[in-house]
Formats: C-alpha cells, sequence, structure tokens
C-alpha cells in the first residue's frame, strides 16, 4: 500500500481532534438512530418523528471540526479535494472498478458451485446508471466520506501505518452502523448479520485507504468507490429467483436506490414472521 499522502493543514489531526471527530459523529447519528431502536426493541412505546439526518454525522463532524480549527477557508479546501483531479485518471477508474470485480469473483463462486443467479435490472440498464446518483448523495457517500477519508483516516495511518488505519477506520464505520441493523425500515442491514458485515466493509476500508493514498488524498475516488459499493449491496445479481422491489422512501438509509432490489428483513416476511429475503450474491463473501 502507498505510504500516507503529505497532510495538509486541514488534514493534520492530533488526538484530540480524533476523539472529537468519534463523538461527534457517533452523537449525532445515533441520537437520529437509536430512538428508532429503543421501540423496535421494547424499550419505549414510541419517539417523536425525527428528521432523517443521522447519516449526515461523519461530514457534520468534518465540516464542524475544520470550520473550527480553519475556519471558512479550511471548510473549502475540505470539500474541494471531492473535485481534485491531479493524479493519474487511472485511479477514477480502479475506483469504479474494485467492487463490480467484487460481485464478478462472487459470482463465479455462485455458478460454480450451482447456483443460478438471476438480475432484477436486466432489461433496464438505465436503472444503474439513475441509482448511482441516488446512491452517491443520497445513500451515503456524500453524508460520510468527509468524515471517515476526509477527516479521521489521515491522523490514524500516520500513527498505525496506512494498513492498520484502513483497519481502524472500516471497523469504526461498521460499528456506526449497528443500530440500523435494529430498525426494520433499514431493509439492507435490518435482521442481516453484523460480523459479515463488518469485516467485509473493513475490507472495503482497506482498498479505499489503498486508493486514497494513491491520489494524494483526493475524495472524488473514494466518494465513486463508496458509491459503487453502496450499490453492490443493493443492485447486484441474486440467487432468488423473485427478487424483491424495494419501495420508495424518503429514507436515504432504508434503500440503496428506489429501484433496486432489497436484502431487507422482516419487512418483506411472511405472516409468520419468517424472513423472505433477497440476498445479491456479494453479500455472502
Amino acid at each position: 500500500m502507498s505510504n500516507t499522502s503529505p497532510a495538509s493543514e486541514d488534514r493534520d489531526v492530533g488526538p484530540v481532534g480524533i476523539g472529537a471527530f468519534l463523538l461527534l459523529t457517533f452523537a449525532w447519528s445515533w441520537g437520529f438512530w437509536v430512538p428508532d431502536v429503543l421501540v423496535e426493541v421494547g424499550v419505549v412505546e414510541s419517539v417523536p418523528a425525527l428528521p432523517n439526518l443521522g447519516a449526515f454525522g461523519p461530514t457534520v463532524a468534518a465540516v464542524l471540526l475544520v470550520a473550527y480549527a480553519g475556519g471558512l477557508t479550511g471548510v473549502r479546501r475540505l470539500l474541494g479535494r471531492a473535485i481534485r483531479l491531479d493524479y493519474p485518471r487511472r485511479w477514477v477508474l480502479v475506483a469504479l472498478s474494485v467492487p463490480p470485480a467484487i460481485v464478478g469473483v462472487a459470482l463465479a463462486v455462485a455458478v460454480a458451485t450451482g447456483t443460478t443467479p438471476v438480475f432484477p435490472w436486466s432489461g433496464q440498464p438505465i436503472i444503474l446508471l439513475v441509482a448511482f446518483g441516488w446512491i452517491l448523495f443520497l445513500g451515503g457517500p456524500v453524508q460520510e466520506e468527509f468524515g471517515w477519508r476526509g477527516y479521521l483516516l489521515d491522523p490514524l495511518q500516520t500513527r498505525l501505518t496506512p494498513l492498520g488505519g484502513g483497519i481502524a477506520v472500516g471497523l469504526v464505520w461498521a460499528v456506526w452502523h449497528l443500530p440500523l441493523f435494529y430498525i426494520p425500515s433499514e431493509t439492507i442491514y435490518y435482521d442481516s448479520p453484523f460480523l459479515g458485515f463488518a469485516v467485509s466493509i473493513t475490507l472495503l476500508s482497506v482498498l479505499m485507504t489503498w486508493v486514497y493514498n494513491s491520489t494524494d488524498g483526493s475524495l472524488l475516488p473514494v466518494l465513486l468507490m463508496h458509491t459503487r459499493g453502496t450499490g453492490r449491496r443493493g443492485c447486484s445479481p441474486s440467487s432468488s429467483p423473485t427478487p424483491r422491489v424495494s419501495r420508495w422512501s424518503v429514507s436515504s438509509r432504508s434503500s440503496p436506490s428506489p429501484w433496486c432490489y432489497t436484502r431487507g428483513g422482516r419487512a418483506w416476511g411472511n405472516s409468520e414472521g419468517t424472513s423472505d429475503r433477497t440476498e445479491p450474491l456479494s453479500a455472502r463473501m
């Protein structure tokens, strides 16, 4: 893996900054999500309806801390890293290609073991293009990457090496998602195995660290890679002959896009509560 990218003023973060970022990120996101979990597990009967803004926690925390340390100039510098192109363009292709390559490996394994995949979006390829834009802006990347890679990664990999930093960010990233596994409307997470998700997202974090460092800290390739990675969970070929179509939802986290099928849990189950989920082949990796 490449060496860490040179630290700039807004990327030179100490232990206090790391702690403040984690505190703000989890307080913001879990503040929106945990009330729904408490309802689901029966601790409380109901909670006031909250706007679905929990996913913005990492980016909100990063912007607040950068603004505190460097003012509007620092914020502009952070946001500007999402449109930087001063690196070999092949890294954009790498960022876009790695998640589909993972799906390809999963398909090969599935076919080799006797599973016949189906393609929920076959005959409608335009759906994938529309879903890409939906995911990029409302499905996680813009809401998270200015925090995970834009703020947290550099100080961690400076202390832990790029590999260690990528693993550390991945583990934090996985734990941050934990409440979503207990909220029925979060169909791509609810009632799914958390351990498998944690392993896969940590591996993705390591790969994203490689791309991030190879582009000298540009956020555009990791935004694209995150988008493809999220789309991989929601729009991958399925082993089920009857993939479910997710509902249009104003929730940016309840489905990866309004058209891709869902891996949802009991929201799609039968009357006895047994899950009847469609699972992308790549989710088994």
